[in-house]
């Protein structure tokens, strides 16, 4: 499904990474390791196409996904390590306007239902710049619970959470798995999938 084949990374005069290879198929989870500067973001920027590789090819469906346009992004959810959300809307409008931007339009009723999920019940109308970076944290992972993308790409999911809202992720995780669902990741946390094979690919 994912093909990435000899691809290499340059941040100015450095080079992140090269030589990557591997292949992602439905149902599959991988974690991308490495040190703080090794280009873990780099790499998931790369895979969502903000970043045009220095060299290497990235591959969906059997095709480059620079030939895709619109097609790859409307299968593909990227969650960042900041949160992409406004102070001044509301959990709520913060919810619907994001999944609008990834082209999903989505009811009052089913976004009220994705908050609730995520620990968010009763401050589903609060504007975000009151929310703890935990609740925030969570208003944006309540993303998952409304995309229809097959394959996540999520940079420290983890980030700010509590040991029940870790717990919450790996079970919104293992429920896309099993929908032939793809995941790659990076986290400084522990994140387990029940009856998951986790694939790794270190840079270093």
């Amino acid at each position: 499904m994912l093909e990435v084949s000899n691809l290499a990374c340059n941040r100015g005069d450095h080079r992140l990474f090269s030589g990557l290879n591997f292949t992602l198929n439905p149902g599959q989870i991988m974690q991308v390791q490495g040190a703080n500067g090794s280009g873990k973001t780099s790499l998931l920027r790369t895979l969502c196409g903000f970043i045009a590789p220095d060299e290497g090819d990235i591959v969906w469906r059997g095709e480059h996904i620079r030939d895709l346009d619109g097609d790859y992004y409307a299968e593909l959810l990227y969650l960042g390590h900041l949160n992409a959300i406004k102070d001044e809307l509301s959990a709520l409008e913060n919810l619907r306007v994001s999944a609008g931007f990834s082209g999903v339009e989505i009811g009052e009723k089913e976004a009220m239902a994705a908050l609730r999920r995520m620990g968010l019940r009763g401050r589903e109308l609060l504007p975000a710049k009151v929310l703890s970076q935990g609740q925030r944290r969570r208003v944006a992972l309540a993303r998952l619970l409304v995309s229809d993308a097959r394959l996540w790409i999520l940079d420290e999911p983890l980030s700010a959470l509590d040991v029940g809202a870790v717990a919450l992720v790996q079970e919104l995780i293992a429920e896309h798995l099993a929908r032939q669902g793809m995941v790659i990741f990076t986290t400084h946390q522990p994140l387990q999938v029940a009856g998951m094979e986790m694939r790794s690919l270190s840079l270093s």
